[in-house]
């Protein structure tokens, strides 16, 4: 299961409205699969060779210290999520917290930020695609993207066949390090890490460059809190699902970060190409490097493919809740919200005009994921003030909380205090500065559109009433 993968469909269920929703029913089996296999994105597959070529080996710090901020961020939405079992996702308690603004924004940029990572997506298989079948129209794989097949078990093998292809790169490298393994670029050793200018060869600006795209890497990470906020268990597999977080950083990201760059010094990677494949063509092993071709390739698409059905399922709820026009909030007879899905795949779509108007794949993925990075921090910014109003507002639920954050309140300001530094990062570049300028617009949009929505009969109607059920203790969380 991806990054973008929400789970099944939510069904049946009956909400403060009196209208049915969606539902997620997401088993345990499904739960672990997201969070391990939430930790391998494109970001990880594509991202990671322009990492490395503007980083070298200080990109295992980058990946490190960003993990570690997240994991506070995620700590953060759990001690939420669990004080209140009412909530099923982070636009509830945005909105019960902070205000009827709060879950509009938080909601609509999530719908946005999962639209613009599913361009980045469309983008990845343009580019594996054309490895592997090359001077084929990019327009082609973009186009046979949208489409909705069914997800829950198929997303779980997607996942496995990740993991088990990160292991296998894991292996094989260690192998190779540990045997001596000979090339054209020099010998794998582990002194690969330090030989080549250091660890910090760039320099202080090198090693912020690294942000950049890292940060792109980890969009997402939120859902495997959700999932597991879901699930009928929750007290048990929300703690659990999060406090991995850092365990599967260290061996998906730190762990085969540190295998590439042992094997194939720093120097020779590039932008644009998956170190990952690239070194399973050094090994010798060809149809190994198609077949993890192919798997990547899969993945993304899959990755896209979840992104278009949970965005879809997104602007439904905003379209129950009186936060986006009505027509949204209507199902087919297959119970599947089509029109918001249609809005979906045609934003989607952007991607292909992308791959023309860029300099070249690499370039475009760059300034996607740059969007897509700020947009996600805004709405992790949404759990960090959430959840300072809440310590504030809720005294006694904060100190009777069976997860609490570690560092609560200080260390809200410190995760604040790094966003503020990779949003400096990505002015040091002219390709992440122009989309950074870019992303503003997003922003102004949502601003006017609230100015109209607000006022709306139906959005405060429906809005007083699902704030009246967060809060009604009568009702029991189902």
């Amino acid at each position: 299961m991806t990054k973008q993968d929400t789970g099944a469909i939510r069904q049946g269920q009956t909400g403060a409205g009196g209208e049915e929703h969606l539902r997620r029913a997401l088993s345990n089996r499904h739960i672990q699969l997201l969070a391990i296999g939430g930790a391998i994105g494109t970001g990880l597959f594509m991202g990671s060779g322009k990492t490395i070529s503007v980083a070298g080996p200080s990109v295992i710090f980058v990946y490190m210290i960003i993990g570690f901020m997240l994991f506070f961020v995620m700590r953060a939405m759990g001690e939420l999520l669990l004080s209140n079992l009412k909530y099923k996702s982070f636009s509830d308690f945005a909105s019960d917290l902070l205000g009827p603004w709060a879950g509009f924004f938080t909601g609509w940029t999530y719908w946005f930020c999962w639209v613009v990572t599913g361009v980045a997506d469309v983008i990845a298989i343009a580019g594996y695609t054309d490895a592997l079948i090359p001077g084929i129209p990019l327009w082609i794989p973009g186009l046979n993207l949208p489409t909705v097949a069914a997800f829950g078990e198929m997303e779980f093998w997607f996942a496995l066949i990740k993991i088990v292809a990160i292991v296998a790169l894991i292996v094989t490298g260690l192998v190779m390090i540990l045997t001596g393994f000979s090339h054209d670029a020099g010998t794998a050793s582990f002194a690969n890490l330090w030989e080549h200018g250091g660890m910090f060869p760039h320099g202080f600006l090198g090693f912020v460059a690294g942000f950049q795209i890292a940060v792109f890497a980890f969009v997402g990470i939120e859902l495997v809190g959700t999932a597991a906020a879901e699930t009928k268990d929750p007290k048990r597999n929300l703690p659990k699902a999060i406090n991995a977080i850092p365990i599967r950083v260290l061996l998906f990201y730190v762990g085969a970060l540190i295998i590439l760059m042992s094997v194939t010094p720093w120097t020779e990677y590039v932008a644009g190409e998956s170190p990952f494949i690239a070194m399973f063509a050094l090994a010798g092993l060809g149809i190994a490097a198609t077949v993890v071709n192919l798997v990547v390739l899969t993945s993304a698409m899959s990755s896209a493919n979840s992104g278009i059905y949970s965005t879809s399922r997104m602007v439904f709820g905003l379209a129950q809740d009186g936060d986006a026009p009505k027509l949204f909030g209507r199902l087919s007879k297959r119970r599947v919200p089509q029109n918001a899905l249609f809005l979906s795949c045609i934003l989607l779509l952007s991607g292909v005009v992308l791959l023309y108007a860029g300099k070249d794949i690499g370039t475009a993925f760059e300034m996607v994921t740059t969007v897509s990075a700020v947009c996600f921090m805004f709405v992790w910014t949404i759990f960090l003030c959430s959840y300072l109003v809440y310590r504030r507002r809720r005294p006694e639920k904060a100190a009777t909380s069976a997860f609490k954050m570690p560092g609560g309140v200080f260390m809200v300001f410190v995760v604040l205090a790094f966003f503020l530094f990779i949003l400096w990062a990505l002015t040091t570049q002219p390709d992440t500065l122009i989309a950074l300028l870019v992303t503003p617009i997003w922003f102004a949009i949502l601003i006017v559109a609230w100015l109209f929505v607000r006022k709306s009969p139906h959005h405060l109607e429906r809005h007083a009433a699902h704030i009246a059920y967060l809060r009604d203790d009568t009702i029991p969380a189902d």
